[in-house]
């Protein structure tokens, strides 16, 4: 199954119908605008597309939109930290878009590095992969690919203020309760499947 937030509502793939939710058969690429419109104009929190073969209704909706990736990292340092980053309002993860020519384990690295001013991470293995969608232009489909990774070292992190960062900062578990009420579902997610 596939989750895609919108606007911090869902869209979910599957191939079959899913209980209590508003299914929507996928018949046709005009299905997924009509979904978005609900999404957008109703009090609906998920709409679930289904169809027999999932893999195809996934290729199809990458299809439909301008689709994009990025990578980033859950870094956790020797005091059993967590890396965040404050950007606009909301806590979040470092991360940005893989360049042409990158892998996605270089690109989380390098995103790390540039948005946070540390060095020398040692990358682990991929955690999970997000997605979610956004109006710049039009609409895009962004995937996330997220990488485990560890700082040794004692450099203080310092944001990118030229990305609209504000705040680099090393937190612990106990401090995360506030941060999870202050960032996104997709963030939630990730800090849930790294054990944090």
């Amino acid at each position: 199954m596939y989750k895609v937030f919108y606007n911090e509502k869902a869209l979910l793939f599957s191939d079959k119908p899913l209980e209590n939710k508003k299914s929507l058969k996928f018949s046709n690429e005009s299905i997924f605008d009509e979904a978005l419109d609900l999404l957008k104009n109703t009090s609906l929190l998920e709409i679930n597309f289904y169809y027999h073969n999932l893999e195809k209704l996934w290729k199809e909706f990458k299809l439909h939109f301008d689709y994009l990736e990025a990578a980033g990292g859950v870094v956790r340092n020797k005091n059993d930290e967590i890396l965040f980053i404050h950007r606009l309002g909301i806590w979040d993860l470092p991360k940005g878009k893989v360049e042409k020519g990158e892998t996605t384990e270089i690109a989380a690295v390098r995103e790390v590095e540039e948005e946070c001013g540390i060095h020398d991470l040692i990358l682990k293995d991929l955690i999970t992969t997000t997605y979610h969608m956004y109006y710049q232009g039009s609409l895009k489909l962004k995937a996330t690919y997220w990488y485990a990774m560890e700082y040794w070292g004692d450099g203080i992190p310092t944001p990118q203020a030229e990305e609209g960062i504000g705040l680099a900062e090393w937190k612990k578990k106990e401090e995360t309760q506030e941060i999870m009420r202050k960032t996104y579902e997709n963030i939630q997610i990730v800090l849930s499947e790294s054990g944090f």
